[in-house]
Formats: structure tokens, sequence, C-alpha cells
């Protein structure tokens, strides 16, 4: 793939925990969700002006989804560096996620999302096609 190409399967299963993601979706999704949380905040900030319990009840169940895609990008992140995804508990975790490479090629959470290493899982799958034919 060549380099200022962004893939176009980026974002595809965004609220899900399973596969695998590059660190550019991991670091946009890190953006749009600051982005989007600082501007709902200030948005029911000032549709509740003075009434703290309705802006913390809103504020709660607006961020439900908000934690649900952080909590699966990160996860789906922790994947792409062979470690389950409860490693992104660990304290500062968050900054391993965004600047280690990816192990290349296949690991048990799927194919190398970055297409690095990938060859010989793909030249395993073609040469398992036809073997249950020949038996």
């Amino acid at each position: 793939m060549r380099a200022g190409v962004i893939q176009v399967n980026m974002f595809k299963a965004p609220f899900s925990f399973n596969g695998r993601i590059r660190r550019t979706e991991y670091g946009l999704s890190c953006i749009i969700l600051w982005g989007i949380s600082t501007i709902f905040n200030l948005f029911i900030m000032f549709m509740t002006m003075g009434n703290t319990e309705l802006y913390l009840i809103i504020l709660l169940i607006s961020y439900i989804p908000m934690f649900w895609f952080s909590w699966a990008q990160g996860a789906k992140r922790c994947h792409d560096l062979g470690n389950s995804g409860w490693y992104q508990l660990i304290p500062f975790y968050v900054l391993w996620m965004l600047f280690q490479d990816g192990e290349a090629g296949e690991n048990q959470y799927g194919l190398n999302p970055k297409g690095v290493g990938n060859e010989t899982s793909y030249d395993d799958q073609i040469n398992e096609i036809g073997k249950s034919l020949d038996s």
C-alpha cells in the first residue's frame, strides 16, 4: 500500500471487540473520541445550565456508547500487538498502543491489518482450497 492512502476497511466495525486495527485507526479513534466528548460535554453543559443533576444524568447516559467505542478500539489495538484486550487497563499502556508497531503476519486474533507478513497466511489458505476435494 502506498503512503498517504487510507485503507477502505478503516472503522469497519468500530464497536466490535474482534479483530485487529492499526496505529492509525487507533490514533484517529482517540482524536475523534476526544473531539466528540468535548463538544458534547460543552453542548450538554449549556443546555442544562444550572441543573447539575440533569447534566450528570445526560452526560452519563451519553458517555456509554463513547466508552464502548473506546474499549472496543483499545481491545482491537491490543490484539494487533498480540495481547488480550485487558492489557489496556495497564496504566500508560495507551502510549504503547499508540507508538508500537503491530505483530507482522497472522496472530490468534486475525491477519495483520497492515498486510505485512500476511503472504504466508494467504498461501496457506489458497493451498487448503482444493484439499477437501482431493480426498
